[in-house]
C-alpha cells in the first residue's frame, strides 16, 4: 500500500509541474517587461535559468508531498487506535 501512495503522490506532481509549465509558457508577458526578441511572438526564454527555478520548486513541492503523507498517515493511525480502543471498551 505505501508504494501505491508514493506513486500517486508522485505522479500528482508530475502532472501539476507539466500543467503549470504548459500555462506558464502560454500566459502573456507583464505588459510593463519588454520580452519579444524580434518582434515575433518567441519570447526571450533563458533555459539555464527556468531549470533551477523548476528543480527548486520541484524539490518544495516533492518535500511538501513527503511532510503531507506523513500529517496524514499519523493523522489516520490516531484515528484507527481510537476506534479500537473504543472497540475494546
Amino acid at each position: 500500500m505505501r508504494g501505491f501512495r508514493s506513486k500517486f503522490i508522485f505522479l500528482f506532481i508530475v502532472y501539476f509541474a507539466g500543467f503549470c509549465t504548459a500555462i506558464y509558457m502560454l500566459a502573456p508577458p507583464p505588459e510593463n517587461q519588454e520580452r519579444l526578441l524580434d518582434g515575433n511572438t518567441h519570447f526571450n526564454f533563458d533555459s539555464e535559468e527556468f531549470v533551477k527555478s523548476f528543480n527548486s520548486g520541484m524539490h518544495k513541492c516533492v518535500d511538501f508531498g513527503k511532510e503531507a503523507a506523513q500529517r496524514t498517515a499519523k493523522y489516520i493511525k490516531e484515528k484507527v487506535n481510537e476506534k479500537q480502543l473504543q472497540a475494546d471498551s
